[in-house]
């Protein structure tokens, strides 16, 4: 019997600049995301109904029941294309779960096509309301492992331009941010948008139009959490990193920088420094 395989990366918002706010509370955000080299790692085979199971070093806590985005988006897929077959899928959670890289979301939309191609029908497309039904974050997550402009409430997504080879240092410390509350922090509800990544951009030209953008969830998320305040500032420290800020809404921060080696050597001196902290250094996809 086939098994299908599949790796779900970690999504990275290298900027977030919130813009608005509709009358239904969903906010307006403009932001580069980006896929980075590290990731879940799925698999699936056929069976009479869905199931799945969990391991890893972050599989602690994630339900394997309806609740999860695994589970609902093989659901979302079954009943768009009249599936009657079910599938055993198992889940390696390498990725730290609330942490803003989206890995829940990741893992949602990399079921989507691992199924589409088991049961042999056509995937579900980004923009179809199933799929936007699953979260802000699991349609660009379809479009892994491409960087990408994602605007509105998550639902629009424009190409950008190429980037420069880059390489980056995820580092989260044992902190959890309600993404709530950091959205209630917010100084302003209508920044300006996110400027346009220019084209042809060496790796110099890009660290300086990034410092140039925001994260705008970065200062409500470090009143909360002044571990990430810590991180960042542990980040900038070194003189290998170009540029450091936080992902999403937190707690994961990210260093910007030109290689891999250099991610590995940076990675090396925080994981000595900051034994609790997780620490992953990765490509950008």
């Amino acid at each position: 019997m086939a098994t299908i395989k599949v790796s779900a990366p970690a999504k990275v918002n290298l900027t977030l600049h919130v813009t608005g706010q509709r009358d239904d509370g969903y906010h307006l955000l403009d932001s580069l995301v980006v896929f980075a080299g590290v990731a879940d790692q799925l698999s699936a085979s056929v069976a009479p109904d869905l199931r799945m199971t969990i391991s890893g070093p972050f599989s602690t806590g994630v339900p394997i029941d309806h609740t999860n985005l695994m589970m609902r988006a093989a659901e979302a897929l079954r009943t768009v294309r009249g599936v009657t077959q079910g599938a055993a899928m198992t889940l390696e959670k390498h990725l730290p779960h609330a942490a803003g890289i989206g890995s829940g979301s990741s893992d949602a939309a990399a079921t989507l096509a691992m199924l589409a191609e088991l049961w042999s029908v056509a995937p579900l497309p980004a923009t179809a309301p199933e799929v936007v039904a699953l979260g802000a974050d699991v349609p660009v997550c379809v479009g892994a492992p491409k960087p990408v402009r994602m605007s509105g409430i998550g639902d629009v997504l424009s190409p950008v331009a190429s980037l420069p080879p880059c390489a980056l240092v995820l580092v989260r410390p044992p902190v959890d941010v309600p993404t709530g509350p950091v959205f209630e922090g917010l100084a302003t509800k209508n920044g300006t948008p996110m400027a346009q990544l220019p084209d042809g951009l060496d790796f110099d030209a890009f660290a300086r139009w990034l410092a140039a953008q925001r994260n705008d969830l970065q200062a409500p998320a470090e009143a909360i959490a002044p571990e990430i305040t810590a991180a960042i500032a542990k980040l900038k420290s070194l003189p290998a990193v170009t540029v450091a800020g936080m992902s999403g809404s937190g707690a994961t921060c990210f260093a910007l920088v030109k290689d891999m080696a250099t991610a590995r050597h940076v990675a090396r001196i925080v994981q000595v420094a900051e034994m609790g902290w997780w620490v992953a250094p990765a490509e950008v996809l």
